[in-house]
């Protein structure tokens, strides 16, 4: 790499570093209660540098124990389903493949509330690993019907695998709600409802500890398959012939997905359509290689996530709405775009 090459790619590193934190800070300021950006500021300088500057003790706690580590969160989830949903499609080909469309969410949330109603495990199986059992058994599910019905895993267009991951989300929705029906008293019903359509407001520094490393993780993996990934554009037999491993980089890549989509579904719930929506709007702006597409995908993921978490705070003055709605709102049209623009083209 020239030198000219390894300045650019820092600037626009340095570029989308500055545009994730100006995310972060404005998830933190604006709320019910708009908080200024100085007082943010200073707020971050007494806990982090130690700083004494002199500041409402109310001001601080919101910033520090409830907005920060909420946008935090919000950026790693917005993030890692986004790069879930980008690896998904160029492993598939499939523009309509994403983790809620396909299942895997939904399996997540199954694997969860198994967990935590139905007490599965016994106290030995933590949320974040149930989520990751019910996510692979869902694409597994998926995976099989697809190859059932004739498409294989690897489609062009809609195809088996988008109707076997509706078919496999239904199940699995319909698992989530016997076990909730069966295990759950009407307090706790009332509450797993809420944050199965996606919910920030319990998030607290410990969710921040898990969901860092795991978006970080899986945006490595998306940079250092950004070649493999580029392979697959042309199909399985194109990867296999340009010399890349394709059974090992599927598994790894499809297990990464689900772990990434299994620790952010046992954070905030089951949301919807930012893995669908996101890459292809990165797309539009970076291009269709890897190695761009994977940072720009994170970075949009993020910026969204945060940006549908400060609506669902704030368009209904007194109530907080829970994010997929916020999210499906957006989502659904862009579907529906997908599809007419995708029929278009054949």
């Amino acid at each position: 790499m020239s030198q000219q090459a390894y300045v650019s790619r820092l600037g626009r590193g340095a570029l989308g570093f500055a545009a994730l934190a100006a995310a972060v800070l404005a998830g933190t300021c604006i709320g019910e209660t708009p908080i200024p950006v100085l007082v943010v500021l200073q707020t971050l300088a007494n806990k982090i540098l130690g700083a004494a500057y002199v500041l409402d003790p109310i001001d601080m706690g919101i910033i520090w124990n409830y907005r920060l580590p909420r946008a935090i969160v919000a950026a790693c989830c917005g993030s890692g389903l986004a790069i879930s949903g980008m690896v998904l499609q160029s492993l598939l080909r499939n523009a309509l493949a994403d983790p809620y469309l396909l299942g895997i969410s939904a399996g997540a949330s199954t694997g969860a509330v198994a967990v935590t109603v139905a007490g599965l495990g016994a106290g030995a199986v933590s949320m974040s690993l149930g989520a990751f059992g019910g996510a692979v058994a869902a694409f597994l599910l998926v995976a099989i019907l697809a190859r059932a019905a004739g498409g294989g895993v690897t489609l062009h267009g809609t195809g088996q695998i988008v109707l076997a991951g509706i078919a496999g989300s239904q199940l699995f929705n319909a698992l989530t709600s016997f076990i909730i029906t069966k295990s759950a008293n009407a307090e706790q019903a009332r509450g797993i409802m809420f944050w199965l359509l996606g919910n920030l407001s319990g998030a607290r520094w410990p969710d921040v500890w898990l969901a860092v490393p795991v978006a970080l993780l899986g945006l490595a993996a998306c940079v250092w398959f950004a070649r493999a990934l580029d392979a697959f554009a042309f199909g399985a037999e194109a990867a296999a012939s340009l010399g890349v491993p394709v059974r090992s980089v599927q598994v790894v890549l499809i297990g990464l997905t689900a772990l990434v989509t299994a620790v952010m579904v046992s954070i905030v719930g089951s949301i919807g359509f930012v893995g669908l929506v996101i890459p292809h709007a990165a797309r539009f702006i970076v291009g269709v290689r890897h190695g761009r597409l994977g940072p720009a995908t994170a970075l949009i993921g993020a910026a969204f996530l945060i940006a549908a978490d400060v609506l669902s705070r704030t368009i209904i003055p007194g109530q907080v709405l829970p994010i997929g709605v916020i999210t499906a709102l957006v989502g659904a049209p862009a579907f529906a775009l997908i599809l007419v623009r995708g029929r278009r083209a054949r």
